[in-house]
């Protein structure tokens, strides 16, 4: 386990992305008895889902949202020291997609950019690389975008994850502050259960494989459920412990959307206020880690106009893998949203 506190970090602001296509689980779907579609998609809380077609990537979504992003808050390119692109869906094994974001966001040559291996914990992961880069003073100004296309490796006929995908992007800008609060991070793995979420076919292991399914995701959902429900409540003790909060003082508590199933478990054992804590399934579906930013801006958040919102930002899954981060939110920090 990694804990760690850092300070000198501030968002300078947060953008989403979502292809423009909105599939309706009980209107589209043709896969399953209409039926079984209700009674999965009332489990799940996913009522429709933003889908990229075949010739967008998590890339294309990330660009998207990042140039929305810069406009608004005024970043010139040549002001970005690093971009981080987490991801499990890169465009290409080699190069990395990172380096085409580089190039089509004009991103000058002094920038380091480089992708990160990771899916649902992968947003306060993220968080807590570029936060260091900042404290350490390797970088005044990062950028950190995060974004999968689950619903590209997801087999439209496995009812286990083929309702609940969506699509998403997103580019957070982070910049170094004067006098800046504290933040908190709780980071984990338990390489264990990494069967318990995988596509077996198309990297090295298995390059080619004649069975075209292990192209597609696995999941063992009663293992993941458990995973979660053992693991993140004490995630979210742990972190309020080593941020020296009670609960109440966290603002909103922003957890990956797995689906709603889990989540309610979750907020029972946790003991936390359903008022604290978004949900954006019912629109979007399960984007992978970057729901959690997606949350942020499509979560219907109350922001005060005087003072930062305080939020701890939960990623957990695929893995295993599983993180917490406790950040300040400033009131003019925008949160942008944009369709592709």
């Amino acid at each position: 386990m990694a804990k760690v506190t850092l300070q000198a970090a501030r968002i300078a602001g947060i953008a989403t992305a979502v292809p423009a296509r909105r599939f309706d689980n009980l209107k589209d779907t043709t896969a399953f008895d209409p039926a079984e579609v209700q009674k999965v998609t009332k489990m799940a809380g996913v009522a429709a889902r933003h889908v990229a077609d075949e010739a967008t990537c998590s890339s294309d979504l990330c660009d998207a949202a990042a140039e929305r992003l810069l406009s608004a808050i005024g970043w010139e390119a040549a002001s970005v020291d690093a971009l981080l692109f987490v991801t499990q869906t890169p465009d290409y094994i080699m190069p990395s997609s990172a380096c085409l974001l580089h190039q089509r966001l004009r991103l000058s040559d002094r920038c380091a950019a480089f992708d990160v291996g990771l899916g649902c914990s992968g947003y306060p992961y993220g968080l807590w690389l570029a936060t260091m880069m900042l404290q350490t003073g390797s970088a005044r100004r990062v950028l950190l975008l995060h974004g999968e296309t689950p619903t590209r490796y997801a087999l439209e006929s496995d009812r286990s994850v083929s309702l609940l995908f969506g699509d998403a992007g997103s580019a957070t800008a982070l910049e170094t502050a004067q006098n800046a609060g504290a933040w908190h991070f709780v980071l984990h793995t338990d390489g264990g259960g990494a069967n318990d979420l995988i596509i077996e076919g198309g990297g090295f292991r298995n390059r080619f494989p004649a069975d075209s399914r292990l192209h597609y995701v696995s999941m063992q959902g009663a293992n993941v459920f458990n995973f979660t429900l053992q693991r993140v409540p004490v995630l979210i003790e742990d972190t309020l412990t080593l941020a020296g909060l009670a609960r109440d003082q966290v603002d909103y508590y922003i957890f990956h959307q797995a689906n709603q199933f889990i989540m309610k478990h979750l907020l029972q054992k946790a003991g936390l206020a359903p008022d604290r804590v978004p949900f954006i399934l019912k629109e979007y579906g399960n984007t992978g880690g970057p729901s959690v930013p997606l949350t942020l801006t499509q979560g219907g958040l109350a922001r005060a106009a005087d003072r930062p919102m305080r939020l701890m930002l939960l990623g957990y899954g695929v893995g295993l893998s599983w993180g917490s981060a406790v950040v300040d939110l400033a009131p003019d920090a925008p949160l942008l949203h944009v369709e592709k």
